[in-house]
């Protein structure tokens, strides 16, 4: 019997649609899951007459594998996975690879990537974006862990992934340990603000210019020919013209209370562990918490009623403002996000590759856009760019936007419709561009109470000094030190 190129545990949607996928190039594939049932019905259904191989046990699974025999857990996320990985390793070989393609938390993959090669074994970490769809179809990868896994994995992950136009995969090696997870758990936070901002846009153009769900599905196909051409503008384009079998309108049935599963939590923490200003992104996870404190919502709005006037201006003219402001806000995003990865690629000594993850991004991938090549093209001029802003592109981009941007959140704010992820957006950009900033005062404040000290303008950097601001203090000042 033929052995199989790789087994795959955990079938599930997702786990399923990879199997397709990797058979469908030209994979054999041995399953296996907890529930045995679910593998026969796979193998005599979807899988019948393919060179899908079903198993009943891990033993019987591993057995039937190419050495070094590569197996691919598609289990949630957590102490399942750890639990799994024990029940392997005793029936493995040294030089066989173990590959986590589910959310898996990056320090989770760091500290199972150690354990794993301390019993001679390889471990792939890999987000896997795209949907059930994108596993059928070509999803974007982002392995990382044990270097000398690459070689035997990527035949495979670049075979079934998704690729740009002239044929590039959008997939490779991202780092070591934890790096492809981490790249993954950024990717979903930008997904949480993409996400955001769309429906910050569509709050106002439903809200403040009273357009119909017919006139907002226009505008979005519309948009999608633009700069902001995606498949997240795509989708929203879609349900926004969806209509239920009496006629109503889809979207208008559906409870404005929002559901998360942690990964762009996990992002706004690491942000603040990195001491990143990741406010858009953390902005859309708040309005994901407050979206679901409905009850306390129509308690407040009962008490704070307000009506938003009729928009007098021209709203095709407006409409436009709001396309470039959501242009702009998209970008301050993807700068934090990458800001982000900078910080941690230093502290964790990887050496990630930018433009490249821009790559594996540009296809695949739930945040998929036109708007990524830009970002690839930034890091092509300049691969240790510090910032997107600071690129010439981005950088004539948002001068020409700004003017719409301040008008939008401007109009936002007086007709009180709330855009949390653009207005932060906007703040941070003009802090970002600021070349004095009031902390000087926050320092002096730190040094009346605490003797934390403070730099000065007239003394080189890292020289710190204590004033006794009220005469009575001494001269003693605190340690100096960034949390």
């Amino acid at each position: 019997m033929k052995k199989a190129d790789i087994g795959l545990i955990g079938l599930a949607v997702m786990g399923e649609n990879l199997v397709m996928n990797m058979e469908s190039r030209g994979f054999t594939v041995a399953v296996y899951n907890r529930s045995t049932e679910k593998v026969d019905h796979f193998v005599n259904g979807r899988g019948a007459g393919k060179n899908i191989i079903g198993c009943h046990s891990l033993a019987e699974m591993v057995s039937s594998l190419e050495r070094p025999r590569k197996v691919f857990m598609m289990v949630k996320a957590g102490t399942a996975v750890d639990e799994l990985i024990d029940q392997l390793l005793p029936l493995l070989s040294p030089g066989d690879i173990l590959i986590d393609g589910g959310n898996s938390h990056y320090p989770d993959t760091i500290r199972r990537t150690a354990y794993v090669e301390e019993k001679g074994m390889l471990y792939v970490g890999t987000g896997v974006s795209g949907g059930e769809e994108g596993a059928l179809r070509g999803p974007s990868m982002m392995p990382g862990g044990s270097p000398q896994a690459w070689s035997h994995v990527k035949p495979i992950f670049q075979a079934i992934c998704a690729k740009v136009e002239d044929g590039t995969p959008c997939c490779d090696w991202v780092g070591e340990n934890g790096a492809g997870h981490f790249v993954k758990m950024v990717h979903n936070g930008i997904e949480y603000g993409d996400m955001q901002l769309i429906c910050e846009a569509y709050h106002l153009l439903r809200d403040g210019l009273g357009l119909s769900n017919e006139e907002m599905h226009q505008v979005f196909a519309e948009w999608n020919s633009t700069e902001l051409d995606s498949y997240l503008i795509q989708i929203t384009a879609d349900i926004l013209g969806h209509q239920e079998a009496d006629g109503e309108i889809t979207v208008e049935k559906i409870l404005d209370c929002a559901g998360q599963k942690g990964t762009g939590k996990w992002t706004s923490i690491t942000a603040l562990d990195e001491g990143i200003p990741l406010t858009l992104i953390s902005e859309a996870v708040f309005a994901r918490c407050l979206s679901a404190q409905k009850d306390e919502r129509l308690k407040a709005s009962a008490l704070y009623h307000r009506t938003v006037p009729a928009f007098e201006g021209d709203r095709t003219r407006f409409i436009e403002s709001i396309r470039r402001a959501l242009y702009a806000s998209k970008i301050v995003s993807y700068a934090q996000g990458y800001a982000l990865m900078r910080a941690a690629a230093q502290t964790q000594s990887w050496n990630l590759n930018y433009g490249g993850i821009a790559l594996m991004w540009r296809g695949g991938c739930i945040i998929r856009s036109r708007f990524l090549s830009r970002i690839k093209d930034a890091f092509d001029r300049n691969p240790e760019l510090d910032n997107l802003l600071l690129d010439e592109y981005f950088c004539s981009t948002m001068q020409s936007l700004l003017p719409a941007w301040r008008e939008v959140i401007a109009y936002a704010i007086q007709v009180g419709i709330p855009m949390p992820a653009f207005s932060s957006a906007l703040s941070w950009f003009d802090g970002y561009t600021c070349a004095s900033l009031p902390a000087n005062l926050l320092q002096a404040q730190r040094d009346y109470f605490g003797a934390h000290t403070y730099e000065r303008v007239d003394a080189p950097r890292g020289q710190f000094f204590h004033t006794n601001w009220t005469g009575h203090g001494g001269d003693t000042a605190s340690s100096s030190y960034n949390a």
